[in-house]
Parts: structure tokens; C-alpha cells; sequence
């Protein structure tokens, strides 16, 4: 799952034995591709040092309101803003969670910097409570719980199990790999295209003439695979059908269908349309194929050699022809009466959005990290964008999908 990935995440501990498992919650986190700080209180330092938690983050550990390090320049202690670090995160995990934090959580009590930063946060707050079993029994601990419930945040229920105090029972801090797994779930669950299928074609198509030669086009399939990538974190199912590029992927959300030629391409494509609710066609695929492909390697010969091609099929409009209730998307890459050409494909071929780009922009087309596009539906309205990274545009073409189906 790639949920986590890119997400900033600030991680709150408190002062209980079990804080010596955030350092391998750190851990776990940043190989999900998230971005860890951390915030712990004074007693939390009893059980696991600020310096290992940074290194493993590769962040700076935040304590307290004032920086305990004087500033070599100006010899004035630093104040570290408790709501910069609110705002930063796009969730707030406080784990451990003791019984003298939670309450403190749940009647606005601000005595320290984590407090602080819980009472600043504008993102979902998750807890992950770690108490001895009469503690985590006690009412007052319910009525936290509920309190803390009503306020939208969320609890990692603790585990039964050996407790620090010698008692079996629950209170146990759930291990990390269960909190990450807790996470990624409820994320997932809240993703907008959670439960749709997506079929994304990407990169270019070889049409072969000789076993060492083909017809190509430079496309690099950036394009696609930054929007099978954006599709998946947003929760899609992803079947992405790739021309030869070097480009990988790695999701557990992307499945990736390798071709060369049109025709694989064609068959893929038909294959897996009507499964789908969302069909992407940005693959550059050849518009001719030679005629007949040599057996051996063709010799150079004659001063001039004749190529005779025929036109491949039309997978994109081979799709609008059968679609019932799927998305179908097309790009069109231009280099005159862009706009007029681009209503036509989508006229023409049945689209529901086209994408235009022009050879003309800078920025655009063909090997580059960005592109600018102009997005057109069959209301024939236009929405220009300026020149973005080619995950920024994955996400604009996305955010209008989810806009027109309601997903």
C-alpha cells in the first residue's frame, strides 16, 4: 500500500515504557515513504533518547517550547512554534498514549509542547493508548476515550497481553507493525477512489521491421505511470498497460501489463476494459506498423529502401465504440489548431475528457518531468493549467475525474 507514502506524519510520545517501540515506528513509517517528525514530552526521554529517534527520522526531536541548544549565532535560545509543527502534519500520531496525556487531551490541558501541538492540530488525530489494565479500565479512562471520540479522534485500540506492571490483561501499546497497518487501512477506507478499477495505458509502442529494427516514438510513459501512481494513492485498483520504457513502478494497488507492439497493446486494452470504471489511454501507440516484418536483419543494399506501412488499430476509439458506463480519457498531443483538433478526437472517438498538450509549449510533451495541459469534457469547456510536474498534472486530471463521476 502506498498511503502513507509522501505523507508528512508527526508522531507525539508520551511518558510510558512502551515509547521504547517508537523507534521502531519510526523506522517502519519511513520505509512507508513518510516523512516522520516527532514531538515527546519530558518523561517520554526516560525511555527512549531524542537522538535516536532523530536519526531514525532524520529530523529534528522536538521537546520542549524553548530549544535547548543556545544558538551559536546570536546566543539566544530557540523557540520551536507548536503550530508550524501542527500544521506541517497531515496526521498526528501520539504513540505512546499514557493516561496522563489522554486526559490531559481530553480537558485542553497545555503544559507541554506535544499538548500544545495536539490542541494547534487541524489534521486527523490518531492515539494508540498504553496503560496498565486497571488504568485502562478506570471510568475516568472510558469517559476520556468517549470525550476524545467525540472530538473526531481516533483510537489504535490497545492489545491484551503481559503488561509492564506484571498483570496479563489489556492496556498493551499495539505493536508497530499493527499501528501502521491501522493506519493504512483507515486511510484507505477514506481514499475517493477506494473500490474503483482504473485502466491506464502508458510509453511509447515499437513496431518492428527487422528482429533488430522498429518504428518508435520518444515517449517515456511519465505521464502514465505518475498517474497510475496518483490513482493508487488515492485508493484505485490499477491495471497499467506499458510500452517498453525504463520506468518502474512498485504497488500493491498497480499492476503492470508489459507490451511492445499495438496490437498487445489492442489486446490488453479490450481485455480489461470492461472490468474497469476508469479508462486512461496516454500511451503514445503508433498510428503505422510495417506491412511485413523481415525474418533476418535487412541488409544495406540499395541507396534508397521503401517501407510499406499500414495503419494499426485505433484502441481508443475501439473503446469508445463499447463503453457502457466507464470514464473513457484520451490525450491529444498537438502542434496546430490544438484546441479545434482535441474536440474532434473527443467527438470523434466517444471520450469523456481529453487531454490536450501542445509540442509548442515549453515544458511539454515528450521526455520531460512536467507538462501543461488543458483539460476538456464534453461540455466542451476548457480548464488550462500551467506548466506542472507531471505528478501535479496526474493529480489535476484525477481531481477532475473524481469532480465529474462522483467518486
Amino acid at each position: 500500500m502506498a498511503v502513507l507514502n509522501g505523507k508528512n506524519i508527526l508522531l507525539g510520545v508520551s511518558g510510558g515504557i512502551a515509547a521504547y517501540k517508537t523507534a521502531f515506528l519510526v523506522r517502519l513509517l519511513v520505509k512507508k515513504g513518510a516523512n516522520v517528525k516527532v514531538v515527546m514530552t519530558q518523561s517520554a526521554k526516560d525511555f527512549v533518547t531524542p537522538l535516536t529517534l532523530s536519526t531514525l527520522s532524520k529530523n529534528e526531536v522536538f521537546s520542549s517550547f524553548i530549544d535547548e541548544k543556545i544558538s551559536i549565532d546570536n546566543r539566544e535560545p530557540k523557540w520551536n512554534n507548536h503550530v508550524e509543527l501542527a500544521l506541517w502534519a497531515d496526521l498526528f500520531l501520539i504513540a505512546p498514549a499514557t493516561a496522563n496525556t489522554l486526559s490531559k487531551m481530553a480537558h485542553g490541558t497545555s503544559d507541554n509542547l506535544l499538548l500544545a501541538c495536539y490542541l494547534s492540530a487541524k489534521c486527523t488525530v490518531y492515539y494508540a493508548p498504553a496503560m496498565d489494565l486497571d488504568m485502562y479500565q478506570h471510568p475516568t479512562t472510558e469517559e476520556t476515550f468517549a470525550k476524545l471520540e467525540s472530538f473526531g479522534n481516533i483510537q489504535i485500540p490497545a492489545a491484551f497481553g503481559e503488561l509492564a506492571s506484571g498483570l496479563v490483561g489489556q492496556g498493551r501499546m499495539a505493536e508497530p507493525e499493527e499501528i501502521i497497518s491501522f493506519l493504512e487501512n483507515d486511510l484507505l477506507k477514506k481514499l475517493p477512489l477506494r473500490g474503483k478499477k482504473f485502466l491506464i495505458t502508458a510509453g511509447p509502442t515499437y513496431e518492428a521491421i527487422d528482429p533488430v529494427r522498429f518504428i518508435g516514438n520518444h515517449s517515456s510513459g511519465k505521464m502514465g505511470y505518475a498517474i497510475a501512481e496518483a490513482a493508487a494513492n488515492l485508493g484505485a485498483e490499477v491495471t497499467l498497460i506499458s510500452g517498453p520504457v525504463s520506468l518502474t513502478l512498485e504497488d500493491d494497488f498497480v499492476k503492470i501489463i508489459r507490451i511492445t507492439s499495438a496490437e498487445e497493446m489492442f489486446v490488453a486494452a479490450h481485455q480489461h476494459f470492461n472490468q474497469s470504471d476508469v479508462a486512461i489511454l496516454s500511451a503514445a501507440v503508433a498510428d503505422y506498423r510495417p506491412s511485413e516484418v523481415a525474418s533476418e536483419k535487412i541488409k544495406k543494399k540499395e541507396e534508397n529502401f521503401t517501407l510499406q506501412l499500414t495503419k494499426t488499430k485505433d484502441i481508443l476509439a475501439s473503446l469508445g465504440d463499447i463503453k457502457e458506463s466507464q470514464f473513457l480519457v484520451g490525450f491529444a498531443l498537438e502542434t496546430e489548431n490544438e484546441e479545434e483538433n482535441a474536440k474532434r478526437k473527443l467527438e470523434k472517438k466517444n471520450l469523456d475528457l481529453i487531454v490536450l498538450n501542445s509540442l509548442r509549449d515549453k515544458g511539454a510533451g515528450f521526455g520531460t518531468n512536467t507538462n501543461k495541459i488543458t483539460l476538456i469534457g464534453r461540455d466542451n469547456k476548457t480548464h488550462n493549467f500551467p506548466v506542472k510536474t507531471k505528478k501535479e498534472v496526474a493529480i489535476d486530471i484525477l481531481e477532475y475525474i473524481i469532480k465529474q463521476t462522483n467518486a
